[in-house]
């Protein structure tokens, strides 16, 4: 299972390579199993890692006055218990029927729990839990599932530093390796408020954790997963939909099949142009380093004897001589024979 053994890698936050991409289907298969699995099959043809959908019930995740906080020209629902009732048709069986296609389609299987139910039956369905940014200050849901004993992807958005610690505190306790998503928690986020830079705190306050990205921005030319990528995010998470035209909380600002593959091989070419980030000289230099930097030349003719000055020296291509950090150690010297002028200097030529 992808999402599993991302794990079992070393963290390097220096190191840009491929992340674990997970379609977030949630509920945008609106109750239809046929529409769940044409998503599971979109989403596995473009190649996504694994697929993501939600488990909850109504009654159980919001109050009947909840009100709504996303933006309700796109999903006019100002009730969430209105919003959540729509979509919360599928349980169990229909989740083991989900995970079932997802194994024929080659994809891995997730599916985000809002209660201890849920999270039950899904054990038996996955080997890694995600949990919502709703629910990182819900102690007793977190150390439920952290009491299962599989890794975590927790979701940060609308968090600050302390909730995110605690959160964190609680997973430890169980020895549960986890790892953080940076998220925004606006449905749809403005680029003015995605903030990527917080990847960068996330990864310096945690460097043994691998960290994410969980996008809600409009998905436009994906500019805002490149730029994560390039910042060494190890997991993207982006909500995902087979027709982004039609109306609800979670289609407009969701990625399709076509902007998946687009892009994937955008990744290829970021991987290829950032490649390292600690500065060396490559290999593939060396001629440059060889040809292109300076030595130490004789400004004139030199004679035997003479006590090396400043005035003696110049630098000029290529660098097969004395390199010119170290024209200290050479004035001063005396030169054992007569050097023309115009001599890419030795330091077999001196005392």
């Amino acid at each position: 299972m992808k999402t599993k053994e991302i794990f079992g890698y070393q963290v390097d936050h220096n190191l840009v390579k491929k992340p674990l991409i997970i379609a977030e289907a949630g509920v945008n298969h609106e109750g239809s199993m046929e529409i769940a699995k044409r998503l599971i099959d979109e989403a596995a043809e473009a190649n996504a890692d694994a697929i993501k959908f939600q488990t909850y019930k109504a009654e159980t995740i919001a109050s009947k006055d909840s009100p709504s906080y996303w933006d309700t020209t796109k999903e006019p629902t100002k009730s969430q218990y209105r919003l959540f009732q729509k979509y919360d048709k599928f349980w169990k069986k229909e989740f083991e029927e989900l995970k079932l296609h997802c194994d024929i389609a080659g994809i891995d299987f997730l599916s985000t729990p809002f209660d201890i139910n849920s999270a039950s039956f899904l054990n038996d369905l996955m080997d890694v839990f995600k949990i919502s940014s709703s629910d990182i200050t819900n102690k007793p849901f977190i150390k439920e599932i952290a009491g299962y004993g599989k890794p975590i992807i927790l979701s940060t958005g609308a968090s600050n530093l302390d909730e995110i610690q605690n959160a964190i505190d609680w997973i430890r306790e169980e020895d549960v390796p986890h790892a953080l998503l940076h998220c925004i928690l606006n449905y749809p986020t403005d680029d003015d408020n995605a903030n990527l830079g917080m990847i960068r705190d996330l990864q310096a306050r945690y460097p043994d954790n691998h960290i994410g990205l969980s996008d809600h921005t409009l998905p436009k030319d994906m500019k805002t997963l490149e730029i994560s990528i390039m910042m060494g995010v190890s997991i993207i998470e982006k909500h995902f939909t087979h027709d982004k035209t039609l109306n609800g909380n979670d289609h407009y600002h969701a990625m399709d099949k076509t902007d998946l593959k687009r892009l994937n091989t955008k990744i290829e070419k970021i991987i290829q142009l950032v490649g390292k980030y600690e500065k060396q000289a490559l290999e593939s230099e060396e001629p440059a380093r060889q040809n292109a930097r300076r030595s130490l030349v004789s400004k004139h003719s030199i004679e035997a004897g003479k006590l090396i000055t400043e005035d003696d020296l110049t630098w000029k291509r290529p660098a097969h001589g004395i390199c010119p950090s170290e024209i200290n150690l050479l004035v001063g010297k005396s030169a054992k024979r007569n050097i023309p002028e115009d001599t890419v200097l030795q330091w077999n030529l001196f005392d």
